[in-house]
């Protein structure tokens, strides 16, 4: 199933490809060109059946003999069956771009990582694959914001692999900080789609952050959140509409919704009172809040 972090993820590594280049030749010992082109390329990498092998996305840097491909998996838990088909994805990507390829896993916790780094023996002399994995040990802990501008995708990276680490509030702000210096609509993804990637306390860390700030992007963010609300609220009438609205808000910021106010949020019909809510929503700490 996809989850949140998990379109987060993958989000962040397939939005800016130049980004995502420096991240990788930061971290990953992986021949990407530093200059040439890029582009996306297709995740389906099987004739036969689509479904059964599809990575999370797909790069394709440089040209001519540089030509390299990168396949982007997120790993959110141990999965045995990748074992089987990672290599069968570098294998077809390598048959359709006539390239190299190499396969990222990106690994939000410690469980994963531990998992993914470890040899998958395919059985022919020689043939062992060791897939190249980003977390929190071989990412750097960016809590300066001229750092961290030096490379916005690596320190989103860097947010999101080290949310467990004892100074990960210096970490989001570091990363908070660095996006206030580029376009206002890029940096609101940005955060957008780091808050996704996010789980737990870093999460609500993160919208605490988001919620002080005083950077341009900061107003498209939570306009960003409340148009997202709106746009998935069911159009089966207004009032329930903006009810589930509110819901779907405190969801993707982490908020926990007790029974109670699920409740009385969706027996609502009130349309003045639900667009206050709605308001109240993106800022408050609890959902309890809204009905201060």
């Amino acid at each position: 199933m996809v989850t949140s972090q998990h379109e987060g993820l993958t989000q962040i590594a397939t939005f800016d490809l130049e980004g995502t280049r420096d991240m990788l030749r930061a971290l990953l010992p992986v021949p990407i060109p530093k200059a040439g082109g890029s582009v996306i390329a297709s995740p389906d990498l099987s004739e036969a059946d689509p479904g059964v092998c599809r990575a999370d996305a797909a790069i394709l840097y440089g040209k001519g003999k540089e030509k390299i491909g990168v396949i982007v998996e997120t790993q959110r838990s141990p999965d045995q069956e990748k074992h089987y088909s990672w290599l069968e994805y570098i294998a077809n990507f390598r048959a359709r771009e006539k390239c190299r390829a190499c396969l990222v896993v990106i690994c939000p916790n410690e469980k994963v990582a531990r998992w993914a780094e470890q040899e998958i023996v395919t059985g022919h002399p020689g043939l062992t694959l060791k897939v190249l994995a980003i977390h929190k040990w071989n990412t750097p802990v960016i809590t300066d914001v001229a750092q961290a501008s030096e490379n916005i995708v690596l320190a989103v990276i860097s947010a999101v692999t080290q949310s467990e680490h004892p100074k990960f509030v210096q970490i989001a702000a570091a990363m908070q900080g660095a996006l206030g210096g580029i376009d206002p609509a890029i940096a609101c993804r940005y955060a957008r789609y780091t808050s996704l990637s996010l789980e737990g306390d870093a999460q609500r860390e993160w919208n605490r952050g988001m919620k002080t700030m005083t950077y341009p992007y900061q107003d498209e963010y939570a306009e960003s959140l409340k148009a997202e609300g709106k746009a998935e609220g069911k159009a089966e009438g207004r009032a329930e509409g903006e009810a589930r609205s509110v819901l779907l808000i405190f969801d993707k910021r982490g908020i926990v919704v007790s029974d109670e106010v699920r409740s009385l949020v969706m027996r609502c019909a009130d349309e003045a009172v639900l667009a206050e809510w709605l308001g109240r929503a993106i800022e408050v700490e609890s959902a309890e809040e809204i009905f201060d």
